[in-house]
């Protein structure tokens, strides 16, 4: 019952159909080399029988598990000699081609090439990996797909209504259920489904063929044991391998258990090793799981466990309770920022590890590695802010907790401290900015400092007092201003998921940075960042989101916004203008903080101690300095000068354990750009200063010295 023509062809109209271009090209027989390429039963091996009958040109026929390079040569001398003879171009037709290897296929390459040679190959196997690139290359691909419901059931009535080649001539009758019983088993195959009807119809009466007139009734039952059980087309290195274990996995990532289950019963069916499908599972749990679930990986690893110890067939058990905690189970893909680190290894240039995260154990004397490390446990909540990653990358994200399962459950916390680190990371608020007139220090030792300093319980502190302060609502509309205002900014944010946040920030790389950060948020909910002219409360006018700036906040929230400022009032006043609400300021109290003569003035000489104290009175009195130059009472004055009404305030302090690097103490004592060490000069050569300095470092424990930080946390209505 093999077609012989084109119009008994049945399916694949997609490239069989009228007016397609491999029609036209049989008709015209204008053929150039093909591959076809899908599953048995499809219409392969027929389509070349087809194309047998058509073609003037001679055919020939080869299948690649019996022929070798001999008979490949023959069939090339033959077609050379058509072609020098007679003028005839050779079609060459070679069934499973992809089981050639590539001294077969390269024999014939140079002659396909040329024309001598139209090669049809026919294959099962995904071409692209399994055929010789260059016959690839020089060959239209064609994908035929198993046959549907309607094709099949033409296929098997063609067959029963052929008088030559089929049944016509007799009296069969086929019962509707045991037709759909085969169409169904053959699942898309042709050639299964005709083998099928012939063993059904030939074995339904006791003699074939039968008496003359007598009639032939095929039930479900003779379908039913004529065609079985269909063996599942899975070759466990072929496509159908690869495309099986993707869907499963695929339904997985995409939590359909029902689509898991089924395609898992399609690869044990077909004899998949249920190791492998394990392995693959272990992977899903972290790949497509990860944290939203860390007891996924647990979950598989122990059905893999039991699986050795139990097997087939109980062990399917196992497996189809792992496949659905998988498919049922939260979802996160988070752990692919590994691949983003990875990424980012690969194509920068190799980056130095921080010293204070180097080994202590070896180095510290010379090169004073370990220096200034914090030590996380002992630290409240066993945890500090300070720098990991190298300099350089500072602030770039490769962790991205996903809202479900557990990661919904830590990722606040995750955000809150890598908002914490960032934020203490773009500092520039150090008390320690009144010892210098201009920081003369580069970037890497600023970035040194940041990490001795141990602020970071201060600035989660100040989050927490600020925020508490300001009384937010969620459709609040907050502007969070001031230098190292960035720690306020995300809890503000989280705090209004209905409202706005704005923030101002002095210069474009830090609004950069900001808007960096944010891309992580729906943009419904980023906060508009605007640059603001020192001493301003507004947008520059050059600021892109200038247009979307409320003209006033219910909340206005800054951190050491007045730490410079000459004229507090004055830029109070300007707040007061732009809030309908609170006002909540964390300033950083620089009079009160600790002193050099407070820590090491016991180690000093009498007269050291002298110089030491009359230089820290005349830097810390000094009233011109808008730094030091106001306490918490100067403060409530400032805030009722400026119309500011129910004015309260909370002043607190934190002591941290800090180790001050050599190089910093130096240029505080020495440095005549310091602001202790200009009034020093004036009262000693540097020979004597270096002794102090000296003096301090031999007294200042390994473990650091108790650094004290001051902050007045002051608010009111901007409404009196």
């Amino acid at each position: 019952m093999r077609p012989r023509t084109l119009d008994e062809f049945i399916g694949q109209d997609h490239i069989m159909g009228q007016g397609r271009l491999l029609r036209r090209a049989i008709q015209a027989d204008m053929l150039s080399s093909l591959i076809f390429a899908g599953p048995p039963g499809t219409g392969k091996t027929t389509l070349a029988m087809v194309i047998a009958n058509t073609t003037r040109g001679r055919f020939a026929s080869l299948n690649a598990v019996l022929s070798g390079v001999k008979e490949v040569r023959a069939e090339i001398e033959a077609a050379r000699e058509q072609m020098a003879l007679h003028g005839r171009r050779t079609i060459l037709f070679v069934d499973e081609v992809h089981r050639w290897n590539k001294a077969q296929q390269d024999a014939l390459l140079p002659w396909v090439e040329n024309g001598t040679v139209i090669l049809i190959g026919a294959t099962t196997e995904n071409p692209f990996f399994e055929v010789n690139a260059a016959l690839v290359s020089r060959s239209r691909i064609f994908q035929l797909r198993p046959l549907d419901a309607g094709e099949l059931r033409r296929v098997a009535e063609q067959a029963l209504a052929d008088p030559v080649r089929g049944y016509g001539s007799l009296r069969v009758g086929v019962a509707e259920e045991a037709m759909q019983h085969l169409i169904s088993v053959a699942d898309g195959d042709a050639r299964s489904l005709l083998n099928a009807l012939q063993l059904a119809v030939e074995t339904s009466t006791d003699h074939f063929p039968p008496p003359q007139g007598s009639r032939i009734e095929v039930s479900l039952e003779v379908a039913e044991e004529s065609i079985q059980r269909k063996a599942l087309l899975y070759d466990r290195e072929g496509d159908y391998h690869y495309d099986t274990i993707s869907a499963f996995i695929k339904s997985i990532r995409g939590s359909d258990p029902d689509a898991a289950l089924y395609w898992m019963a399609r690869m044990v069916a077909a004899g998949e090793d249920p190791r492998y499908i394990l392995r693959r599972m272990l992977i899903s749990a972290a790949e497509d799981v990860g944290l939203a679930d860390p007891n996924a990986l647990l979950v598989v690893e122990a059905a893999a466990r039991a699986w050795d110890r139990i097997g087939l067939p109980e062990g399917q058990f196992h497996l189809a309770q792992a496949a659905l905690y998988l498919a049922t189970c939260p979802k996160s893909n988070s752990c692919l920022g590994y691949f983003d680190a990875r990424a980012a290894v690969e194509q920068e240039r190799s980056r130095d590890v921080p010293r204070h995260l180097r080994d202590a154990n070896r180095d510290k004397e010379g090169f004073g590695h370990g220096e200034g490390y914090l030590y996380p446990h002992a630290y409240r909540d066993h945890w500090v802010a300070q720098a990991y990653l190298p300099q350089e990358l500072q602030g770039r994200l490769f962790y991205t907790p996903a809202r479900q399962g557990y990661e919904a459950r830590i990722a606040d916390e995750v955000e809150r401290r890598r908002e914490l680190q960032l934020a203490l990371a773009v500092d520039e608020t150090d008390e320690q900015e009144i010892l210098t007139f201009s920081p003369a220090d580069n970037e890497r030792d600023r970035w040194l400092r940041r990490t001795a300093g141990g602020r970071s319980a201060v600035l989660q502190d100040v989050r927490e007092r600020v925020i508490a302060a300001a009384e937010l609502q969620r459709h609040s509309r907050v502007l969070v201003a001031g230098v190292g205002a960035d720690v306020l900014l995300w809890e503000a944010l989280r705090h209004t998921p209905e409202g706005l946040v704005g923030a101002l920030v002095t210069n474009h790389a830090h609004a950069e940075r900001i808007a960096y950060q944010a891309e992580r948020l729906d943009p419904l909910q980023r906060p508009l960042v605007c640059v603001a002219d020192p001493g301003a409360l507004q947008p520059t006018a050059d600021c892109a989101q200038r247009d979307n700036w409320p003209e006033q906040f219910e909340a206005l929230l800054g951190r050491n916004l007045l730490q410079k400022c000459s004229d507090k009032t004055a830029l109070l006043r300007r707040a007061r203008q732009h809030s309908c609400g609170r006002i909540v300021l964390a300033e950083t109290v620089a009079c009160a903080g600790t002193r050099l003569s407070q820590l090491f003035g016991d180690k000093l000489s009498a007269e050291q101690r002298e110089l030491l104290c009359n230089a820290e009175e005349s830097v810390f009195g000094d009233r011109t300095n808008p730094m030091v130059n106001w306490d918490s009472a100067d403060m409530q004055r400032y805030f009722a000068e400026a119309g500011i009404g129910n004015i309260g305030y909370e002043q607190f302090s934190h002591s941290t354990q800090r180790v001050i690097p050599q190089a910093e103490l130096q240029r505080w004592i020495i440095d005549p750009d310091s602001r202790l060490g200009a009034v020093l000069r004036q009262h000693a050569d540097e020979r004597r200063l270096r002794e102090v300095a000296a003096a301090m470092l031999a007294a200042q424990p390994p473990d650091g010295v108790p650094w004290q930080t001051t902050v007045l946390v002051i608010w009111g209505s901007a409404v009196a």
